[in-house]
């Protein structure tokens, strides 16, 4: 049985892989397209991608034991390659973070407030499940949206990842055997 804190280091490194894979299609549509109003609840593709940007931070937050004063709408950059680094910072970040902690840590309850006055308590398995669930689900909407926009395809799907990290353990053992 794999570990809680292993399983969720491939979870959030898959997080980081599957927005490269989103931002390679994102970038073949011009920023007009990017920001317009495609019905998305939060609005542009542009504005769905901050919003991936601003649950990241509000996640790592409260796992941090923060309450951060962001609002889900928030509008972080506008700049679409300040955009993309910050949201490729925030991934590492965590990942970074979720490392150094002991294996105990996802097997904690996790207290935070929502709205600043509203407490929760719920397992930090069960929000790092839920965090990368939903980010799953963003990239998804995104996605469609973009493709049907006439940008390529995006392929993020778990096993995709899973595949190419066993080929590049592969190579990396052929080359270190000669």
């Amino acid at each position: 049985m794999i570990a809680w804190k292993t399983y969720f280091q491939y979870q959030i490194d898959y997080q980081h892989w599957a927005n490269e894979r989103l931002f390679e299609s994102l970038d073949k549509l011009s920023d007009d397209l990017r920001k317009q109003d495609e019905g998305l609840f939060y609005k542009s593709i542009h504005g769905t991608v901050n919003h991936l940007l601003v649950q990241n931070l509000i996640w790592s937050g409260r796992l941090n034991g923060e309450s951060p004063e962001l609002r889900l709408d928030s509008q972080l950059h506008d700049d679409w390659r300040e955009l993309k680094l910050a949201l490729k910072q925030s991934a590492r970040q965590l990942q970074h973070w979720l490392q150094a902690q002991p294996p105990e840590f996802f097997e904690q309850e996790l207290r935070y407030l929502q709205g600043g006055t509203l407490e929760h308590r719920q397992w930090v398995h069960d929000v790092l499940t839920h965090f990368c669930h939903q980010c799953a689900g963003i990239r998804g909407q995104i996605g469609a949206i973009a493709t049907r926009l006439g940008a390529p395809a995006p392929e993020f799907d778990y096993l995709f990842y899973r595949r190419e990290m066993q080929d590049s353990l592969a190579n990396a053992r052929q080359i270190a055997n000669g």
